[in-house]
């Protein structure tokens, strides 16, 4: 049994570092974009709008991205307080009980997204003329992936108080 935690960690680690570069892309991409934008309508006086709308889809990719990274490593600063300032066996508790509203949250938002992303296929955006579905993916992605880094965080941390506290 060890061993296949192990292995499921290591996929979540794995998953991880995959979705950071993903996420690391979209950004770089998303400056560039930016940064384009001002230089050609401030610096060069051009009229091109696509940068906006393809500023307005990378951001909502990389900041859905971004969240089962912070679920892997159970970076929520608030919750990690309250945590830190109860008795490890509630502390415990709450974690437990806090992960399973997170999956049971995330979820809903996969199944919600793929609805969502469905329904984008007759719509289309306003200069590119793709349709909604690539943004709107975006949904159930986060969904799915934080879903399933919250259950591997749960596999990984069965039992154990949270780190800050393990270090102090």
């Amino acid at each position: 049994m060890e061993k296949v935690l192990r292995r499921v960690d290591a996929f979540g680690a794995a998953l991880n570092r995959g979705i950071e570069c993903v996420c690391a892309a979209l950004m770089a991409a998303l400056v560039l974009v930016v940064g384009f934008e001002v230089l050609q309508r401030y610096v060069l006086r051009l009229g091109h709008t696509w940068g906006e709308e393809c500023s307005r889809y990378l951001m909502i990719w990389a900041a859905l991205l971004a969240v089962p990274i912070g679920a892997y490593r159970r970076e929520h600063v608030g919750l990690e307080f309250v945590q830190n300032a109860l008795p490890a066996r509630v502390a415990r508790a709450l974690r437990l009980g806090l992960d399973l509203l997170g999956v049971a949250f995330f979820l809903f938002l996969t199944v919600y997204g793929v609805g969502m992303a469905a329904a984008g296929a007759t719509q289309y955006t306003t200069l590119f003329g793709m349709t909604m579905v690539v943004p709107f993916a975006s949904v159930p992605a986060c969904g799915a992936l934080t879903s399933f880094q919250i259950l591997v965080t749960m596999l990984r941390d069965r039992g154990s108080l949270p780190s800050a506290r393990r270090a102090a």
